[in-house]
């Protein structure tokens, strides 16, 4: 699951397009399935999303929950490929876009009324 934070005059008119440019990023570099896509949005006002100095309002937090199991140099891939799709096809320079990769084990997920570690069907790879 992806949740994703921004100012929502500045979020809300590129949610289609960041969500697009999210899953392709996902897919290109972890595999993830096109119907495999869970991204939320979370539209904020301006009031209530403090951020780091020298950040303009387009600056968006981008958090990625996933089962523990990527390698290294996966994640660090996707960090960059995001970086680097979102830039060039949304504009927002990547000073204005943090994003988190946050990790737990499998035990831990519960989907389809079973936990992550009993999942024995996937249609893509955890161990990339």
């Amino acid at each position: 699951m992806i949740l994703i934070y921004g100012i929502k005059e500045r979020l809300n008119p590129i949610k289609a397009d960041l969500s697009e440019v999210i899953h392709a990023c996902m897919g290109s570099v972890i595999g993830l399935p096109e119907d495999k896509r869970a991204h939320r949005f979370i539209p904020m006002n301006r009031d209530d999303f403090y951020y780091p100095g020298g950040r303009s309002d387009v600056y968006t937090v981008i958090e990625i929950n996933m089962m523990e199991g990527r390698k290294v140099e996966t994640k660090k891939a996707l960090i960059k490929s995001l970086f680097t799709h979102i830039e060039s096809k949304l504009g927002i320079s990547p000073i204005d876009i943090e994003i988190t990769i946050k990790e737990q084990p499998a035990h831990c997920w519960g989907f389809r009324g079973i936990t992550g570690d009993e999942v024995n069907d996937l249609k893509y790879q955890v161990n990339v």
